[in-house]
Parts: C-alpha cells; structure tokens; sequence
C-alpha cells in the first residue's frame, strides 16, 4: 500500500453502516451512514458522500485510487434470524429425510429437558424433503446405484413448486462423492436458474446431520446473498473501482465474490468477526495478547476471547437454532444493544431487550416515531450522551423525548424519578452484557481478570467501565475508531479459505500417514491454485494445517493446530501430544495411554496482504482543561442510590498523546463517547487508543 492509494472497509450492522477509509500516511477517516437493510448501496452510498465531502475529491477519484474494498454485511444473518431464505428443497438418501427434525435426537443446551420449548422452524418443508435411492457405505463403497428417476421427479416437484434453491446431501458422500456429483449435474440440468448446494461442496467432513444442515442453510440463504453480492460489486465497478471487491466471512478472512456467491453460510456472522483482528492490533504496541473484546452497537452486543493472540474458532455448532459445520469465529451475541428496548414485566420488573427499537422508530430520542425508551434514551438522561445531537452534529436528536418515554412507560408505573429509571436501565443492560462476558470467559475456565477489555461499537464505550469494574479487569482499551472496529479489522485481514476432508482412520503402532499427508497435499494444491487465480503469488500464500482428533469410542472430536508441520510416523509423536494437552484444556483431563483416531483434516490458506501503517497521534501540551466544551449533570451510582454530579465533557479531537482525563467525565469523540466514572482516568496514547485504568478511588 502507498502513500497515494486507499482502503476503505465497510461494516453494514442492523442500524448504522460503518466506513473506515486508511491512506498510506497511516491517516484513519472514520464515518457512518444509516443502515439501509432493503437495499445497502443506499448506505454505501450516503458514506461515500460523507467520505467525498470530507478529502475534497469526487467518488470516482477516491474509488479508483482503492488497493482494497472490504464489505462486511448481515444480509445473510439477518435472513437467518427472521426466516426470509428462499423456498429451499432437499435431495437426500432415501430414508434420512427427517434427519434435520430429529437433530441427532438432541435440543440445545439449556433446553434440553424443557418439553414446552418449540421445535425449530425447517428451512425445507417436509413435502420437499425428497428421497432418493442410493447408498455409499463408510468405505466408499457403492452398495446401491444412484437412481437417476429419482432425482428427476424431484427435479420435476421442484419446477412445480417454485423452490429457487435445491441441498444435495447423500450418505457417506465423504467417503464417495459420485452420487452426490451427479445428483447435482441433474439438479442444475434440469432447474438451471435454481441456486444448488452440494454437501460434498459445502461442508466435505464426517457428521451427516452437520453436513446436510449446513447445506441446506447454505442453500436457504444462497440466493438472498447471492442477489446482495452481485449488486454491491456492480455498484462499486459501476462508481469507479478497479482493485477487487472482497467480502468478509465469519471465519475471519475475506473471500472473492465468486466464492460468496456460491458459500452463503460463510456471512452468517460476517460483521463481528472482524473485530478480534482489530483489538489484536490495538493492543500490539502494549504487549496485550489476553484480550475481551465487546462490541455494543445499535442492536447487538457481541463478544469475543483471544487468548494468546488466537482467538477461538467455532466447528459443528448450533447457531439461531440451525447447525452449522463450517469454521466461525466464537462470538458470543445478545440482544443488548443501544436500541435495546426498556419495559415492564408482567411481575413488574423492569426488563431490557431483547426487542429492539432498530434504526427505524430508533430510540424516543432520534424523533422518527419510536415511543418506547430504550439504552440510548436511558444514556440521554443521566447526561451521557449529548442532548441535541450525535455523530458530529449529524443526527439531531431530542434528549426532552428520551426523558418523556422513560417517565411515561417505566418512573411512574415504578414510581421512580426519571434519573433513577434511567440508571435502572443503564445497570440491568450492564448486567445482561456482564452475564455474556462471564459465559465466555468464566464458563469456559477462563479468568476475566487476566484480560484486557477492548472497546468496539458505538455504544460500548458509555458502559465499559461499568462492565470492567463489575468483572475485576483494571485496564481497558478504547480506540477512537471504536464505533468502526469492525470496519478497521476488516482492513487489516488476509483473504482465507478452508479446504476440508474426511480422512477416519485409528492410529495403530505401525501406522502409516500416507493418507492423512495426501489428503493435506491435494486440499493445498486446489487451494494455492484458486489464490493463484485471484492473483497471490506463491510468497504471499501461507497454509495453516489442522487435525480432527478423539479417543476411540468418543462422540466428538477436538481440533489440533499443526501449523505447517508434515504428518508422518515421526512427526506424529508430538502430534499426540499436542491433542492431549488440547483435550485437557477444553475438558479438564487426558488420556495419553488410550489410542486415538483421525477424523478429519483441514487446510486453511491465506492470502496475505500488507497491512496499513499505524497512526500517530501528535503530542498534546497537557492543558486538558483547553478541551473542555461543556458542562453537564451526569447521573453515577454511589452504593444503593444514585447521585447526581456535575461533570466535563471533554472535546477528544482536542486531545494529544499522554493527555490525561479523571473521573467523572465524559470524552467525546465524533462517533463514539467514553463516559469515566469516579475512580476511572483514560489516557490518550500516541497510537490513537485511550488507555482506561481503575484507580480504585471510588466508592
């Protein structure tokens, strides 16, 4: 990347789209636009603008000069959570049509002996479940011929029925993937506008259930993204881009649009799965590498771990109900989020989402129709946020609303004062995202307090030092890109791809690894192959192996990180050893006495990028009392109560390196306000990111 050329990631969430736009100077341009969900080019759009206003140059110039355009988006999520796919039909081995009803005969945890708990929503109608006579044994072995007339009358069903996508998922394709090849060649003969999705394609790994759920989401959303794909590429190409479009996937990588196109499953969790890249960066110069990062935004909050500078990596989980085979990054999702409404039980206890005001009503106080009060409206009253406007003065909004709605609908059917409604709000969204942070790190053997929290999101930075205080961590990062963290991380990564296969086979004394290195070999020669293609050199592809391992007779396996190590009978040693270290990490036990079994194997591949050069933040004179633009009542907790204080708000555009602010205050930045406690002071660091520490002086 040089000084003349740019890269810009957009992250469209449900209420606001994020632009991050970096030069080769090391300069970040942060803006965001109203998401806008039945067509994103409008947001992208009105960021463009904002973006063009700003530098002083048309669209067109800034756009030609891209080396990268990243987009991250929730069009697939988003169709997920609401059930807005496409009428979806299922080719599958004659007798295993209701294999995603019976789920393994199993319910998510937490609801695994509730009888009253609803069946999930099929995405394929049963009368679409069609069978079709085959049958390939474990050994790849065909015991029973393909029946052509088979997949022909369902062919014939679907034309009838106006299915626009069909899942092919056989039996053991793993093992022989004939049947399930030609199956697909018929399907795309015979329905050729109808969008296709192969499990061998899709998820090439053992576990029939996992592949045919994770094949007919893939199919069930695969036109929907398909159709957004196709129209913001065009949007960019029609507006000037030359460099190519990427998009961001729920594995932690960008991916080419051909490959979206046809791997809808890859987006489910596109936007926060960035962010974790993002707050490794941030947190580099300090030496952190155990890092929280939350990410609060308009509808969500969503959280992630990094441990050690690896951050977990989801297989063969239930996801909104549906399970999902292909790599994620772990996050952790809730609806807490600054729309998050704010309401009375039928007990009379005041609750906290998960329903959401959105972007539009939005919150009371953004004065498009929104009654209820929510977050947003809670941090209007107690003097948090700006009462006239946010975003730099682009948003008008109406603190005198936000007041209004909480009175109405929550101080007096509490009998409550309004500052007290609004800090009761404020304290049970903390302790929702409290309970979300601990699930994540507690629950999984993790202490929070060996971590550092890493702010992302708009809203986050109004509550991190509660959820600090609340959980031990003592230090606590807030980028000033924090609102567009995601839209950062995505700038940062590397295009990745994971190939997969089936490779079972029990580890003997005389073993050979023949296989296993054949297997890896053949994944990594169609991978470099396919970055080759998009125009990586060879010096710029990096392979990450990955194993699949269980004792014998278990259930389920766990994965082990090779690297790029060769699998043989002298390297297998320390491979074992390395699976049982991991089995003890995730399962408290070991046992190396007991024989082992391959699964599966993995190849992921990364196209690697240069990164931008980091930003410098010039030295401030110390005079933070020049940064002072105002003064507010803001409402803090003190034991039981609640007082009210009369507090700073400091201009953090005014603000230079080591410039440092205590409690109680608030720093406001264009997109993004950082409230302080008592007790809490932030420094501003050269590299752009205030350093919030707990001093422990307050009550």
């Amino acid at each position: 990347m040089n000084s003349k050329q740019y890269r810009i990631g957009v992250d469209a969430g449900g209420t606001f789209t994020d632009f991050v736009l970096a030069d080769g100077t090391g300069r970040m341009h942060l803006f965001k636009a109203t998401s806008t969900p039945d067509d994103g080019t409008r947001a992208i759009a009105d960021g463009l603008g904002q973006i063009s206003e700003a530098l002083g140059e048309p669209v067109s110039k800034i756009l030609s000069r891209l080396d990268l355009c990243v987009n991250g988006t929730t069009v697939a999520l988003n169709a997920l959570i609401q059930h807005k796919g496409v009428k979806t039909g299922l080719i599958c081995t004659a007798g295993h049509e209701d294999s995603l009803e019976i789920r393994l005969g199993h319910k998510e945890e937490g609801h695994r002996y509730d009888a009253r708990y609803p069946s999930a929503k099929m995405l394929v109608e049963r009368y679409l479940r069609k069978p079709v006579r085959e049958r390939v044994l474990s050994d790849g072995t065909v015991h029973t011929p393909l029946n052509e007339d088979d997949v022909r009358r369902a062919c014939e069903i679907f034309r009838g029925e106006g299915v626009e996508a069909v899942a092919v998922s056989f039996l053991w394709s793993v093992a022989n993937g004939a049947h399930e090849r030609r199956a697909a060649e018929i399907v795309r003969e015979m329905l050729p506008d109808v969008y296709v999705s192969v499990g061998l394609e899709v998820f090439p790994q053992m576990r029939e259930y996992t592949r045919t759920s994770t094949t007919v989401v893939n199919a069930y959303l695969g036109p929907v993204l398909s159709r957004y794909v196709n129209r913001i590429e065009r949007f960019y190409v029609e507006n000037g881009v030359e460099s190519p479009v990427r998009f961001y996937q729920s594995n932690g990588g960008m991916a080419s649009p051909e490959v979206m196109n046809t791997r809808a499953v890859n987006a489910i969790n596109s936007g926060p799965a960035s962010a974790p890249r993002a707050a490794m960066f941030v947190a580099k110069p300090f030496g952190y590498r155990n890092l929280i990062t939350v990410d609060m935004g308009g509808t969500s909050f969503d959280i992630t771990l990094t441990k050690d500078g690896v951050t977990n990596v989801n297989k063969d989980i239930d996801f909104l109900r549906y399970r999902i085979g292909t790599p994620m990054i772990q996050v952790e999702t809730l609806g807490a989020g600054g729309g998050s409404i704010a309401w009375i039980d039928p007990m009379g206890l005041l609750k906290v989402g998960p329903q959401s005001a959105g972007a539009v009503p939005g919150p009371a106080c953004y004065m498009r129709g929104g009654t209820e009060p929510t977050v947003t409206d809670a941090n209007v009253a107690l003097g948090y946020l700006n009462p006239e406007s946010l975003l730099g003065g682009r948003v008008k909004i109406d603190g005198d609303a936000s007041r209004k709605a909480i009175e109405e609908r929550i101080a007096k059917p509490l009998d409550l004062g309004v500052g007290k409604a609004a800090y009761g709000i404020y304290n049970i969204v903390n302790v929702n995202m409290i309970n979300g942070i601990r699930r994540v790190s507690i629950e999984r053997g993790y202490d929070p307090r060996d971590f550092v929290l890493i702010a992302a999101g708009g809203a986050t930075s109004l509550h991190i030092a509660g959820l600090a205080r609340e959980i031990g961590v003592k230090t606590v990062l807030v980028p000033k890109l924090a609102s567009g963290l995601c839209a950062f991380g995505q700038l940062l990564s590397d295009v990745k791809y994971n190939y997969m296969a089936a490779c079972p086979m029990r580890v003997e004394p005389h073993t050979s690894f023949e296989r296993v290195q054949q297997q890896f070999e053949r994944l990594e020669a169609d991978a470099v192959a396919a970055l080759e293609r998009e125009g990586f050199s060879r010096e710029r592809i990096q392979v990450e192996r990955q194993l699949d391992m269980r004792y014998t007779g278990q259930v389920h396996e766990c994965s082990v990180t090779l690297g790029a190590m060769q699998v043989s009978g002298e390297t297998f040693g320390a491979i074992r050893e390395m699976f049982d270290n991991r089995h003890k990490q995730l399962f408290t036990y070991a046992e190396p006495e007991s024989q082992v079994e391959i699964v599966n194997v993995e190849s992921t591949v990364y196209g690697v990028l240069d990164q931008p050069p980091a930003q410098i933040i010039e030295a401030g004179n110390g005079a933070t009392e020049l940064a002072i633009k105002a003064r507010r009542n803001m409402i803090f907790g003190k034991g039981e109560s609640v007082e009210t204080l009369d507090s700073p708000v400091y201009d953090g555009t005014r603000l230079g390196a080591n410039d440092e602010v205590a409690g109680p205050a608030v720093i406001e930045e264009v997109t993004t306000s950082i409230v302080l406690p008592p007790g809490w002071r932030a420094r501003l660091d050269a590299t752009g990111v205030y350093v919030l520490t707990d001093t422990g002086e307050a009550d």
